[in-house]
Order: C-alpha cells, then sequence, then structure tokens
C-alpha cells in the first residue's frame, strides 16, 4: 500500500466512523472538500462507491462496510503499534528473551536479571535453556534476543562480547579421598570412571580437545544433561566429574567435594555475550548488555 493510499484509507476510516464528512474533516484537521475528494480518489481507484448520502451524513454502501471492516482492524493495529512502540521506548512494556544454560543464568546472569528486573519491573524476562549450538540457532531463528554462551564461537553472523572468565576442573567425592592433594597425570585420571556434560556442550567439547591435543581419548563412564548432576554424581562417588570451579564453589568450600589436580593446566573459558550481527537490538536488550559492561 502506497503512502497516498494510506492517507485516503485514513480518511474513508474517519468518515465512516463517524457518519459525517465535516466530522471527519475537524477529526483529521483537514477541510470538508479535502475529505470529499480523497474519499471520490478512493472510489475511483477501487471502482466502486463506498458511501450513500443521507439527511444525517453519509452511510456506508455494502461494499463500504465490507471494506471499513478491514479498515478498523488495521487502524486498531497501527494504534497498539504505535502505544507499543512508545512502551518499549521507555521501557514501560515489553520482554528480553536470553538464552543459555540454566548454570550461566545462575552463576553469571542472575545479579544482572536482578539488577534489570528492578529497574524495569514492565519487562518481561523469558530465559530459554539450550546449549551453544541450540543458543545459535535460537538466535538466528528469532527466538532469543541475546544469548550467554561459552566462547569461542566463530560466526560472521553473530556479534560476540566477551564478559566472564571461567576455569574448569575435575572435582571427586569422599569415595576418591585418596587423590586428595594428590598431582595426576592425564593417564592416571583416566583409570578413574569420568563423568562429562552432554557432547554437544562446549566445556565438553574443549576438553575433548585439549587430551586429543595430549594424545588420549577421553571416553566418558557417564554423560548428563546438567551440571547438577555432574555435581550428584561425584559426590555420590560414582566418578570424577569435568564442571566449572565457579559453579561448584560452595561444596568445594564445605568440603563435600575436592579438585582433582593435574600435572597439566586447563586453560580458562570466557563466556560472552551473543547477537546477530546485522540486526538491530530491541531498547531492552541494549539496555540489558549495557547493564553488563558496567559490571
Amino acid at each position: 500500500m502506497s503512502m497516498i493510499n494510506f492517507e485516503l484509507y485514513k480518511v474513508f476510516y474517519w468518515a465512516a466512523k463517524t457518519g459525517s464528512l465535516t466530522q471527519a474533516a475537524k477529526s483529521l484537521y483537514i477541510t470538508q472538500p479535502s475529505v470529499s475528494h480523497a474519499i471520490k480518489q478512493l472510489e475511483d481507484s477501487l471502482g466502486l462507491s463506498l458511501f450513500i448520502r443521507n439527511s444525517k451524513g453519509v452511510a456506508l454502501t455494502p461494499e463500504g462496510a465490507i471494506l471499513y471492516s478491514y479498515i478498523e482492524q488495521s487502524h486498531i493495529l497501527i494504534t497498539q503499534a504505535e502505544k507499543k512502540m512508545a512502551e518499549l521506548k521507555n521501557l514501560d512494556n515489553g520482554e528480553l528473551r536470553i538464552g543459555g544454560s540454566d548454570s550461566l543464568f545462575k552463576h553469571y546472569l542472575l545479579p544482572f536479571i536482578e539488577i534489570f528486573h528492578q529497574q524495569y519491573p514492565g519487562i518481561r524476562l523469558h530465559l530459554i535453556h539450550g546449549t551453544t549450538p541450540e543458543v545459535i540457532s535460537y538466535l538466528k531463528e528469532g527466538l532469543v534476543d541475546l544469548g550467554v554462551v561459552r566462547m569461542p564461537i566463530t560466526d560472521p553472523q553473530l556479534e560476540v562480547r566477551q564478559g566472564l572468565q571461567l576455569q574448569d576442573c575435575f572435582i571427586a567425592g569422599s569415595r576418591y579421598a585418596e587423590l586428595n592433594q594428590k598431582v595426576l597425570s592425564i593417564e592416571e585420571l583416566l583409570q578413574y570412571p569420568i563423568i562429562l556434560f552432554s557432547r554437544s556442550s562446549r566445556a565438553r567439547m574443549a576438553i575433548t580437545d585439549l587430551f586429543q591435543g595430549y594424545g588420549y581419548e577421553l571416553k566418558p563412564e557417564f554423560e548428563v544433561g546438567s551440571v547438577g548432576l555432574l555435581i550428584e554424581f561425584a559426590r555420590k562417588g560414582l566418578g570424577i566429574s569435568f564442571v566449572t570451579r565457579e559453579f561448584v564453589s560452595k561444596e568445594l568450600e564445605e568440603g563435600s567435594l575436592f579438585e582433582i589436580k593435574l600435572d597439566v593446566q586447563l586453560p580458562p573459558a570466557q563466556v560472552g555475550m551473543m547477537t546477530m550481527r546485522y540486526m538491530p537490538l530491541t531498547t531492552a536488550a541494549s539496555k540489558f548488555i549495557e547493564l553488563t559492561r558496567r559490571a
């Protein structure tokens, strides 16, 4: 629909709504002849009569009534859209959808989420769980506004802002107390049952690649779907779990678990905030990213 047609339909809407060309002119802040001319243009363009003049003003023809049923819906939607845009601009309303893992939500984003909610209580927050590959898909499909993932991420469609640095480690419970304070080689470590996160996780990929670099194949005894299960399996003595140290700090401090020390250094991991490179951010997403940068 061209802009000139849009203006004609707007005149038509107010004439139909008020039943008066004079009232339509007042609503639109134009002259009555301008209203008459616009309606004539629209009727000529459609090849249909839209109004019948009567003693009270104008009434819709059957064709005009059908057209009005559509134009009225459009007017309502446009009015709602303008209201929504104003609310979004002022962050009085709207939503923010963030993709990531439960552990990153809990151990990294939670303080920012709390502050953001206090500052903008009208914004509904949706936290959508997923592995890094899943979050990337959510972002590209428009299901989330931003994602929080472990780096590195190499994708020309994505822009990743570096955030928190994490450190991975191996942990065990009391069943393997004899290993506490010992320094193990990779070969010695692999004599014990290993518990890893699912194959699609970035942490799993990183440790697999690291061990392959040293010439070892990592074959886990158990594969689990959450950090919570990694911690619980280790606590129960089912094996040695590979986790992010920051996610298990409470258990390490209280002594229910201990860290297995290796004779090789495990490299630190980076957490990044990921968005689509060429897509404009919503005001809410921009404010949230700004909040994390100030930390």
